[in-house]
């Protein structure tokens, strides 16, 4: 009598067996991996380890450098410069609270560190984030040659707005200070355009409307000379000489006045006489005071 074969036996037996193998294979998939995963954080141990001490040694270079530079930018008058210009008071408006020399020298200790950064991440061999950091450190130049304007820009701006305020006043412009603040803005704005520019960030409608605004006052100007300004500007320098010769006080006679100078205008000189008792005050034209004034 022949043995009969059990179909559902058959079909367990070959589930169980299948069963084992696929857990069998997805063990050892899994030791692999992990086999893998661990190799390889064993041979990046000493390239972390080698990347971490060279951006230490960086940091201790960059720290000591910057600190060197801040002192000989301050040795070299930075601040003071800053402070003559009023520069240093824009910044505190600003909220800038950091001086001339800390801030040179907080750009050369991370242009410094971002060196060491990239032979950090060249060492451990990341391709990506290496070819990312390079292009912020090739950048970094750009930042510092845009500051050096600034601050070039600003000191320059202000010691031009000092002799505009110094060299209008002695000629009796009676708005001298606004003229040297409107120059002054002017310049820093410019400024500002150049070193925008420096980091590839453009402003050409502005640009344009700079040279407008220079050209409608060049025309202005040359047309109020042209059309009579050349008057104006012989009593302001005729004003400069009076201020030399004369001082509010003295006794002069001009114009068939004799009377008392009280004060040198931009164009004209106040002159007061007492006329039977009474006060009055004449305006006479400095070009006039400068050729017929007598003491």
């Amino acid at each position: 009598m022949q043995n009969e074969t059990n179909p559902v036996a058959e079909v367990s037996q070959f589930a169980t067996n299948e069963l084992t193998q696929t857990a069998s294979e997805s063990t050892s998939a899994l030791v692999e991996s992990f086999t893998a995963a661990f190799s390889q954080v064993i041979d990046l141990a000493p390239k972390v380890l080698a990347a971490v001490v060279v951006l230490a040694i960086g940091y201790i270079i960059a720290r000591l450098v910057a600190n060197a530079v801040s002192a000989l930018a301050d040795k070299l008058g930075l601040q003071r410069a800053a402070e003559r210009s009023g520069l240093s008071k824009s910044m505190e408006q600003a909220g800038v609270t950091r001086t001339m020399p800390q801030i040179v020298g907080t750009i050369m200790f991370w242009l410094l560190l971002s060196v060491f950064l990239v032979a950090s991440f060249d060492i451990l061999d990341l391709p990506g984030v290496t070819g990312a950091i390079e292009k912020v450190v090739a950048y970094i130049p750009k930042v510092l040659v845009a500051t050096v304007l600034v601050v070039i820009g600003l000191l320059l701006a202000a010691f031009l707005r000092g002799v505009i305020a110094t060299s209008a006043d002695r000629v009796g412009v009676t708005y001298a200070q606004q003229l040297a603040n409107a120059c002054y803005y002017i310049l820093a704005l410019m400024t500002f355009i150049a070193a925008f520019e420096q980091l590839q960030i453009t402003f050409e409608l502005l640009n344009y409307a700079i040279l407008i605004a220079f050209g409608a006052i060049a025309l202005a100007l040359g047309l109020s000379f042209g059309l009579g300004g050349r008057d104006v500007m012989a009593g302001i320098l005729c004003g400069y000489y009076l201020r030399q010769r004369f001082q509010a006080g003295d006794r002069v006679t001009v114009a068939g006045y004799e009377g008392t100078v009280r004060e040198v205008g931009p164009v004209s000189t106040i002159v007061e006489t007492d006329e039977n008792g009474l006060m009055n005050r004449h305006s006479v034209p400095n070009s006039m005071m400068l050729n017929e004034a007598v003491r």
